[in-house]
């Protein structure tokens, strides 16, 4: 099945990169104010989904339009990934989910908690990083190029961390959600990759490009 690119409303400044990542097989949720991308971003929505207090509502759509009240438990992305979740999709890119109110922000990337939670790979992008999670008993390899790499524990306690090859190794270590020591990790060399690997608990990934 097609990946699932839903696009909010916070800021974009690089859309080149982003243009670049997309593939022709997309399927393209714009939530609410999520559709002033539509242009920079160059790709039609598949659906769009949002309450509209902060976008004007699009009339005479070409694509399927969800309407939700104002007044809910989701916020606008939240419903949209679920509703993707519902449409089958396993594989998610969320963009436009970082800056600007941190309250959003912090949401957005608890949804992808969420999301690997059912077993879904998901991840963030926005003009500085890409996120995901790393969850227990998984591996990830993180290649040369990016200019740092972060770990941070984003629920409970997360046991049996190995990082290798990098800057910064550990070897059978815990984070605490209490303090967060793995900010800011270099891959060193082009010819080998870092690596993490967790036993226990979950991580959030952060590669940060700039």
């Amino acid at each position: 099945m097609s990946r699932c690119i839903i696009i909010g409303g916070a800021e974009i400044r690089n859309y080149e990169s982003l243009r670049e990542y997309f593939r022709h097989d997309d399927f393209f949720i714009y939530c609410d104010c999520g559709l002033k991308h539509e242009h920079n971003l160059g790709h039609s929505p598949d659906l769009i989904i949002g309450d509209f207090d902060s976008h004007e509502r699009p009339e005479n759509a070409e694509c399927e339009v969800i309407v939700l009240p104002v007044v809910k438990d989701d916020t606008d992305t939240i419903y949209a990934v679920k509703e993707a979740m519902k449409r089958g999709f396993d594989d998610f890119v969320l963009i436009g989910a970082t800056g600007g109110r941190i309250d959003h922000t912090l949401g957005n990337i608890y949804a992808l908690l969420m999301l690997a939670n059912e077993g879904k790979h998901a991840e963030i992008i926005d003009d500085y990083s890409r996120m995901r999670i790393i969850s227990a008993g998984e591996t990830v390899h993180i290649k040369y190029g990016c200019k740092f790499f972060s770990l941070i524990n984003i629920t409970g306690l997360a046991k049996g961390i190995r990082i290798s090859n990098a800057k910064y190794n550990l070897n059978d270590a815990e984070i605490t959600s209490e303090y967060q020591y793995g900010i800011s990790n270099e891959v060193l060399s082009p010819e080998c990759d870092s690596e993490v690997y967790l036993r226990e608990g979950n991580l959030l990934l952060v590669i940060l490009n700039m």
